[in-house]
């Protein structure tokens, strides 16, 4: 699931993008202002930023500048300062896109999908690997012609590791993809599940293989498959 950043210090703004964003099936993380925003960018994954301008502490220009110098992602400015200065000052911090408030969220919605279509960070609806496939629409698993509906978060567990083979994911990074950041239980959960997963599908049958990276966490290794 991916993971989107939203920075603004009104909270109604924020709860606003989060309820349509949360419909769409995207993850969200709030901050108030600029500071709490990098730091949530160092401890968290994100995947795409939507940031204010006027912020206390650190306002949208620099945290853009930061997130341009650090991460790899891409930034969609919403704010109420509208003049073609604004713009430009904001886009020489490095934005990639800009939404003047007030702001349809639909508008907000398709411009956060292109983005992220150009930076090659969409959900995708199907997801092969080795030799399962996973349909993120209808929630079903297709393993060697047996159809399987998974438990919810196993299903998304799967779907998260398929979605990024060989990319290693803390218990953290999964929990907080996975089950979210209000998750009051405890990393162990991941572990449970993992070990469900693998009772599920066999490397020999599956084609691929969940791997435990000692000291990080886990990856899914895709095996090579000979013609």
């Amino acid at each position: 699931m991916l993971s989107i950043l939203i920075v603004d210090d009104d909270a109604h703004i924020r709860e606003l993008l989060r309820f349509y964003l949360h419909k769409e099936g995207y993850q969200t993380i709030q901050a108030a202002d600029g500071r709490e925003a990098i730091a949530i960018l160092e401890a968290e994954q994100v995947h795409l930023a939507i940031v204010d301008i006027m912020m206390p502490h650190v306002n949208g220009y620099e945290l853009c500048t930061e997130i341009r110098s650090y991460y790899d992602i891409p930034v969609l400015m919403l704010t109420a300062k509208g003049e073609i200065t604004d713009k430009e000052r904001a886009y020489s911090a490095g934005t990639d896109d800009y939404i003047v408030k007030p702001f349809e969220p639909k508008e907000v919605l398709f411009r956060i999908k292109a983005l992220l279509r150009r930076f090659q960070m969409v959900n995708e609806e199907i997801i092969r690997v080795g030799h399962v496939v996973i349909n993120r629409k209808s929630y079903e698993v297709d393993a060697n012609g047996r159809t399987m509906i998974l438990p919810l978060k196993e299903f998304e567990l799967l779907a998260q590791l398929a979605q990024f083979p060989d990319r290693i994911f803390t218990r953290e990074q999964l929990i907080e993809l996975v089950w979210g950041n209000d998750y009051a239980g405890n990393d162990r959960t991941v572990d449970v599940h993992i070990k469900r997963l693998r009772e599920r599908f066999a490397p020999d049958r599956a084609g691929f293989a969940i791997q435990t990276v000692r000291g990080l966490g886990y990856k899914l290794e895709v095996f090579n498959q000979e013609s």
